[in-house]
């Protein structure tokens, strides 16, 4: 398994896409797709048949804004492949509205299969060679976690909230932890901070923890105090980067 950070920012960040990634395997899942990832998905790979599957979190349009046009693209470029929509139960009818929305009429026109997989927390699914399993985090939107496991690696991403005891026994000895992190130290509504997702990667066991998800205004003003607090832990710790690929 390979994961590519597609994008790193949080919803109204200027200089970084939203907060999505890929996981490549034999299978191909897009972990969200707000309405800044389309184009970095197409300049990874612009082939139309590249995705098997999409996975939302929750119901925020930083996460899922953009299927309108990544879906419209794949029909414009003539996709036959069926696509696989992984989301929490009762954000199917949503999707399928925002889609006629974007573009009234076309949906129709689709003629690639739109497959639909609605799951719950603490529930396990087989989905080609990938077990993915599920956890809600503490967010203003009702938001599940993902682990996905090919059997040799496991890697969670959190979506968007704070962690719960749920989401931990979900991350606990993960290979990596994608997170957001939405400040340093100071506690948010419905986000995490730098300092508790360190705490938490190390009663974890967790092998590296991506962060992601940065205020905009502490990315700019405060991020060589984050990567001073990097280098004094002993844990992995990385700066996820838009457009870069993990090496496990």
């Amino acid at each position: 398994m390979r994961v590519v950070f597609l994008g790193v920012g949080e919803a109204f960040d200027e200089n970084n896409p939203n907060n999505a990634h890929l996981i490549l395997s034999k299978t191909k899942l897009l972990l969200d797709c707000g309405y800044s990832v389309p184009v970095q998905l197409w300049k990874y790979n612009s082939n139309q048949s590249f995705l098997d599957a999409v996975y939302i979190s929750h119901r925020h349009a930083d996460h899922y804004f953009g299927i309108c046009p990544l879906l419209t693209r794949m029909w414009e470029e003539k996709r036959s492949k069926p696509l696989t929509i992984i989301c929490q139960k009762g954000l199917k009818k949503v999707i399928i509205k925002l889609l006629e929305i974007g573009y009234p009429g076309f949906p129709k026109k689709f003629k690639f299969k739109i497959n639909f997989i609605e799951v719950k927390s603490g529930q396990t699914i087989n989905f080609k060679e990938l077990k993915l399993s599920f956890a809600p985090t503490r967010h203003t939107a009702y938001n599940l976690a993902i682990k996905v496991d090919d059997g040799k690696q496991k890697v969670c991403y959190s979506g968007d909230g704070d962690f719960t005891n749920k989401t931990e026994q979900l991350y606990h000895q993960a290979d990596l932890v994608i997170h957001e992190s939405y400040l340093f130290q100071k506690s948010v509504l419905g986000h995490s901070s730098v300092t508790k997702l360190i705490a938490m990667a190390k009663r974890n066991e967790i092998k590296c923890l991506a962060l992601t998800h940065l205020q905009r205004a502490f990315r700019k003003k405060d991020l060589q105090k984050v990567k001073q607090r990097i280098k004094q832990e002993k844990v992995k710790i990385i700066l996820a980067q838009p457009g870069k690929e993990y090496k496990f």
